[in-house]
């Protein structure tokens, strides 16, 4: 309780180096792993989760743009869609536009000195408060914004929207207070060698994926934990909880525009901020294309930019099952069935294929064909559904080619001819 009351008396000192001064060298806080939460039958926790959940469904609140502690709005409106129910949006946001991009870039810069001139400590504290809020006071509202926006099961949302973003923020500032503590172990005499830890020079472009909202906290968060400052994009599907994630940072202590929150397209967003001589550096999960795209454009901008910036990118893959023939057969089938349709597959870890020895498949090939028309396909606000809906239309309809390509593909063999869901679209 110390650690976090010396964090709020020093709240109004913020940028003022010699305040470091009065506080000894800290020991952060025991950090461990975020417990997932049962949300039996019965448990306050499910009680939480239910009210939330409806109280949302029947609201839709309107997002702005965040600039310099600043609500926003620019004239252009766009929605969020709840992926299982079409007819209602989750809320309406106000989408950037190039000028705010460069207003939010000059605002970032301003509010770079103070931040970056705090002790490691005291921007950790953030973090850790903010991790707490969400852990507590937050945590049935971001896990039922990522239910309605995702259409992620409870369960899935928990793992992800807090559970996750919890361990980040705190991991975070455990790792980082371990790697200020690298420093060199020898010294001639008379001399003291250091090793300084500074933030990149310019700002960092934040552009975050619809599928998982932890990684849409972090990729903002880790960089400005460090005394960067950045401008974080969400996905247009994810601006809902992303809202509310930006809201328990500021809760938490976070300074006016150390983080600047720019929902909208992401062509306005990379064009701006890929030609801005203070790009120091390039956040990214999504798709590869994107990030091909990203990439070339950097290159083309290079002679342009104060510093050669950063990119940091994850992007999808071919996750794989090999099964060997010693393997428990059970253990394939659920693991499988669990890898491939989580969260409709929208996983980069999403199972996509599987490598099986001849004399296992026949069961395999039993057991999963039998397992999967079991699974409950329905809204998330049905407790025992396992799956929901996949993210947008466009989604929808690349599902379904590739479903289709495979039942006319000659060198394909069908073994489940319908899917879980029996929709017409896709098992017609």
């Amino acid at each position: 309780m110390m650690f976090r009351g010396v964090f709020k008396v020093e709240r109004s000192l913020v940028g003022r180096r010699w305040v470091s001064g009065i506080l000894g060298e800290s020991i952060l806080p025991k950090i461990s792993n975020e417990k997932c939460l049962t949300y039996a039958p019965g448990s306050s926790e499910r009680k939480n989760v239910r009210e939330e959940y409806d109280e949302q469904a029947r609201q839709c609140p309107h997002i702005p743009c965040v600039v310099n502690g600043k609500d926003v709005l620019t004239g252009t409106t766009m929605e969020q869609l709840i992926p299982h129910n079409h007819k209602k949006s989750i809320c309406t946001f106000e989408a950037l536009t190039p000028e705010l991009v460069e207003n939010a870039i000059d605002g970032a810069l301003k509010a770079k000195t103070s931040w970056e001139n705090l002790p490691l400590d005291e921007r950790a504290a953030v973090f850790l408060k903010a991790a707490d809020l969400l852990a507590t006071k937050y945590r049935a509202k971001i896990n039922a914004s990522v239910m309605h926006g995702q259409s992620k099961t409870l369960w899935q949302a928990e793992i992800d929207a807090a559970v996750e973003t919890i361990d980040f923020w705190r991991f975070g500032a455990k790792f980082a207070k371990s790697l200020y503590q690298i420093q060199p172990t020898e010294n001639d005499f008379g001399v003291w060698n250091r090793m300084e830890y500074r933030p990149l020079e310019g700002f960092v472009s934040a552009i975050t994926p619809f599928n998982f909202l932890a990684i849409g906290a972090n990729l903002p968060s880790t960089p400005v934990l460090m005394g960067n400052v950045a401008l974080w994009k969400p996905a247009e599907n994810s601006v809902h909880g992303a809202k509310i994630i930006y809201d328990v940072l500021t809760e938490a202590g976070l300074p006016e525009g150390v983080i600047q929150f720019l929902p909208g397209e992401g062509l306005p967003f990379a064009q701006t901020t890929l030609r801005s001589p203070d790009l120091a550096a390039v956040h990214f999960t999504g798709s590869t294309t994107v990030f091909d795209t990203l990439w070339n454009e950097v290159g083309k901008n290079l002679s342009n930019y104060k510093t050669y910036p950063r990119l940091v990118g994850e992007t999808g893959g071919k996750n794989f099952h090999v099964v060997h023939e010693t393997a428990d057969v059970d253990h394939v089938i659920n693991s499988t069935i669990r890898g491939a349709f989580e969260f409709q597959g929208q996983k980069c870890s999403a199972t996509s294929r599987m490598y099986v020895p001849k004399s296992l498949w026949p069961r395999i090939r039993e057991g999963i064909t039998q397992k999967l028309p079991e699974l409950k396909i329905g809204s998330p606000g049905e407790f025992d559904a396992f799956m929901g809906a996949v993210i947008n239309r466009r989604a929808f309809d690349r599902v379904s080619g590739y479903i289709k390509r495979a039942k006319e593909s000659p060198s394909c063999q069908v073994f489940l001819p319908r899917c879980p869901c029996c929709c017409e679209y896709c098992c017609a």
